[in-house]
């Protein structure tokens, strides 16, 4: 199973868009990880150095419609080959959300106050997922908090099986 923990990355926006994440033009690429310097290279937000900060970020904590535009799933595969295996926000375009879940990937979804909360943690925090107890532990500086999630049972599986063609494999 992948690792759902680490650095947070806050991205305090909604409506992050597929060609934000991973620019159209680098979609000819011939494998996930010639993508990985390209990483939220068009997205512009004060103080982001997209050379910068994705670097030291293992989970990103960001607003809602995270995911949205094209789909496709080079927006999760960036993710994937940067080590970044858990995004977290209010809500997440439908086909980006199950591109997650297909990549054994974590796309979890809170409330408004609770990314609010983990927004004012700052930006030292570090995030831990329990898959099993459906739980987030945020840890900063000065503060820890425990926010509670839900998933269906198979995104679940997903996850725990790496991935639908790892699900597959045990299944059929």
């Amino acid at each position: 199973m992948k690792k759902f923990s680490g650095s947070a990355l806050l991205l305090d926006r909604s409506d992050i868009n597929t060609d934000e994440i991973i620019p159209a033009k680098y979609l000819t690429e011939n494998s996930k990880l010639a993508l990985k310097p390209y990483i939220l290279e068009d997205l512009k937000l004060d103080g982001f150095d997209p050379q910068r900060d994705p670097q030291k970020a293992e989970v990103i904590v960001t607003r809602a419609n995270f995911g949205c535009g094209s789909s496709r799933e080079h927006a999760v595969w960036v993710f994937e080959v940067n080590d970044i295996n858990v995004v977290i926000a209010e809500s997440f375009a439908r086909i980006f959300r199950q591109n997650m879940f297909n990549c054994g990937m974590l796309a979890i979804e809170l409330s408004a106050a609770d990314i609010d909360s983990l927004f004012e943690m700052g930006p030292d925090l570090h995030i831990a997922v329990n898959l099993d107890k459906e739980t987030v532990l945020a840890e900063s500086a000065t503060s820890q908090r425990t926010f509670a999630f839900t998933l269906n049972s198979f995104d679940k599986e997903l996850v725990a099986a790496g991935g639908w063609l790892a699900y597959a494999d045990k299944k059929y």
